[in-house]
């Protein structure tokens, strides 16, 4: 993109932000290419262990832990690792705010505005199946998109939602000890990588995002416990849409205090607002970002959703008679599954997390509340279903499991040929040797023992059951 392709009064308002000298590094920057990246999940892989493992050349991020540039020719997308579920594409910059945010295995997380997601997943990656993350996105295809994420990411402790701000604070009152509000915004930062946000630039500009972004700020505020923690993240440059929303949020909210983020290279402090951090494609390899990590004091008056619901600061399991979901030892469940798991190792269940609904058998998550006020797409894990007594286990389930867990497994390399026909949904011949260490039945498909899904072993081959929705296309 040239400098006379983008619109006037943002080139003037980027000059008085950036300075002469600053702002003719910032157009020189539009005539490169922008760079790619991938986060490795290591809910699933170690970097180290994906950086061997890797058929491309990756290049570390200097500021994120697990996170690579790969070059122009690769083609991750186009790799059975990646429907393995061990990495995650996303901008370098927008890794950012995930990576920053003290997530601590048992906390509650939400992120707000979450589709598609890359920072969801790298917030389940870090509670390592403990606590509970909720995944919200307004829009339902969009949010449809984001569950498939975390899916195949293996994440097995999270719901994905589709409401407004404002009713999941209804539910969740002063809930969550991590919040995530990577704000729906203009888009400056992206306009090098997607001229089609020049064009909603120009329909909308930042004043139209500004007002959405003080409503979700503010839903978000409410839905934070005391001593919490608030991330709030743009992809674009205005400071009407990054530090005002910030001021706003001090201004607004007595009980919010900002945390300075510490600087590193290539990154820039606030404009008029210290502590805050942004993120310009001249002075980095990435396109641009604005973050900003505020708290909420301590001893903030707000209550609690303990207290609103049983009025004391604590209660062993905050989930209603009504709602608790009932041990497979009491239900319909426990020989079809409980059959099924027999065969499975090294992941335990709590028998009062399993709930069964319309045949389908979920594991919840801790802590998990059910309301039926709040649009759901997924309540936890969806372990599979019950079909005529038998059970059939889920594509989710087998992105949980890991190599050894299941004692029917046959394992290909990445690059025999049946991998790439099993992703498309094609059975598959077995050799003397699979057919002999085998047994008839369910059959978890794995690449260099990585789960991909599931099929049924029928002696001379594998019947494909892999989820038709995710097939290699």
């Amino acid at each position: 993109m040239r400098e006379n392709e983008l619109p006037e009064a943002y080139l003037e308002r980027m000059r008085g932000l950036l300075g002469e000298e600053d702002y003719i590094h910032y157009i020189e920057s539009f005539k490169e290419e922008g760079f790619r990246g991938l986060r490795a999940n290591t809910n699933k892989i170690s970097p180290d262990d994906l950086e061997r493992l890797s058929p491309w050349n990756l290049e570390k991020i200097p500021w994120i832990p697990n996170g690579f540039y790969y070059g122009q020719d690769a083609r991750p997308a186009k790799d059975p690792y990646y429907y393995a579920g061990l990495y995650y594409l996303q901008e370098p910059s927008a890794m950012t705010p995930a990576s920053i945010l003290p997530v601590t295995p048992g906390d509650m997380v939400l992120d707000l505005c979450a589709a598609p997601g890359g920072k969801s997943t790298e917030l389940g990656a870090k509670l390592k199946g403990k606590g509970m993350l909720i995944a919200n996105d307004i829009s339902n295809s969009r949010a449809k998109a984001l569950l498939k994420n975390l899916e195949m990411a293996g994440i097995t402790n999270f719901c994905v939602t589709s409401d407004t701000p404002k009713k999941l604070a209804d539910v969740f009152p002063c809930f969550f000890d991590k919040i995530l509000v990577d704000a729906p915004c203009s888009g400056e930062g992206m306009f090098r990588k997607d001229k089609d946000m020049v064009k909603d630039w120009l329909q909308h500009g930042p004043s139209h995002y500004q007002k959405l972004q003080r409503d979700i700020a503010a839903q978000a505020v409410r839905m934070l416990k005391p001593g919490g923690y608030l991330m709030y993240s743009t992809c674009t440059f205005s400071m009407e849409e990054d530090e005002d929303i910030i001021n706003y949020i001090l201004e607004e909210f007595p009980s919010m205090g900002l945390l300075s983020l510490p600087l590193f290279e290539g990154a820039a402090d606030g404009i008029g607002l210290s502590g805050c951090l942004r993120l310009f494609p001249h002075k980095l390899k990435g396109e641009g970002h604005f973050i900003a990590l505020l708290y909420k004091h301590p001893e903030s008056p707000e209550k609690s959703l303990l207290e609103l619901y049983y009025g004391k600061k604590s209660e062993p399991d905050i989930r209603s008679e009504k709602s608790r979901p009932v041990p497979t030892s009491s239900t319909g469940i426990s020989s079809a599954f409980t059959e099924f798991w027999s065969h499975c190792s090294g992941m335990e269940l709590d028998p009062t997390r399993l709930m069964e609904k319309n045949g389908l058998v979920y594991y919840l998550p801790e802590s998990f509340i059910r309301e039926s006020g709040l649009r759901y797409l997924r309540t936890g894990l969806l372990m599979g279903e019950i079909k005529k007594e038998r059970f059939e286990p889920s594509q989710a389930l087998a992105m949980t499991l890991r190599g050894g867990q299941f004692d029917n497994e046959c394992s290909f390399r990445r690059d025999d040929d049946r991998v790439i026909r099993y992703l498309k949904g094609e059975t598959i011949s077995l050799s003397g040797e699979e057919r002999e260490t085998l047994r008839d039945g369910w059959c978890l498909v794995l690449v260099d023992g990585y789960p991909l899904g599931w099929a049924k072993c029928t002696g001379q081959s594998l019947k494909n059951k892999y989820y038709p929705g995710w097939r290699w296309q």
